[in-house]
């Protein structure tokens, strides 16, 4: 199978899995390569507060910075989906 998506990704089977699933590409390509790496995912998670306790400015600037269209339109709890779904 011809490679789709470019010589960054490590691990091309379990990238294109993942997309078959519907993972984004950048998902998709950051797991692909902490598996080729044997990077397993930590146990303790982030030291940042759950998107619940933010407040919706900073939820939205943080949508911003990650690029996810239609943001402006979003209530916090839309802003969270879609942080999260990412």
């Amino acid at each position: 199978m011809a490679s789709r998506h470019g010589p960054s990704v490590k691990d091309a089977d379990t990238y294109e899995a993942l997309r078959e699933e519907g993972a984004s590409k950048e998902k998709a390509a950051r797991i692909a390569n902490a598996r080729a790496n044997g990077d397993k995912p930590s146990r303790q998670g982030g030291r940042s507060a759950p998107y619940e306790k933010w407040n919706r400015d900073d939820l939205y600037y943080r949508a911003r910075e990650i690029g996810i269209e239609g943001r402006s339109q979003m209530d916090k709890s839309e802003l969270i989906d879609a942080l999260r779904s990412h």
